[in-house]
């Protein structure tokens, strides 16, 4: 995760529910992690899924935000999502103006 505490940034919240027909998704969610990792801008990535998943990605700027978006390899995968993988998905854009943490030093 980002450790960018000092100053604000961005967060990417895509929240979505699959279909039943989720071949190839863990691999092109692979995919599409080790890609965001190579974009300029890209500070970290966090997710969980349960009945719906929540994938939260951070960036420096909203440019580096449309880039991400605009990447050939990303749109190839917001299409199969479309199409294959989710039942509905939102996203939604934020900019960080602080935060914090807690880690428990015991563990």
């Amino acid at each position: 995760m980002v450790n960018k505490i000092d100053s604000s940034y961005y967060a990417v919240i895509f929240t979505s529910q699959q279909t039943e027909n989720i071949e190839g998704y863990d691999a092109m969610s692979e995919t599409m992690e080790t890609l965001a990792k190579q974009q300029p801008g890209y500070l970290g990535i966090e997710s969980a899924r349960s009945e719906i998943g929540i994938t939260v990605s951070y960036w420096e700027s909203l440019e580096a935000i449309k880039d991400w978006k605009a990447n050939l390899d990303h749109q190839m995968a917001q299409k199969l999502g479309r199409k294959q993988w989710y039942s509905w998905y939102k996203v939604r854009i934020c900019k960080v103006e602080r935060a914090y943490e807690f880690l428990n030093s015991s563990e």
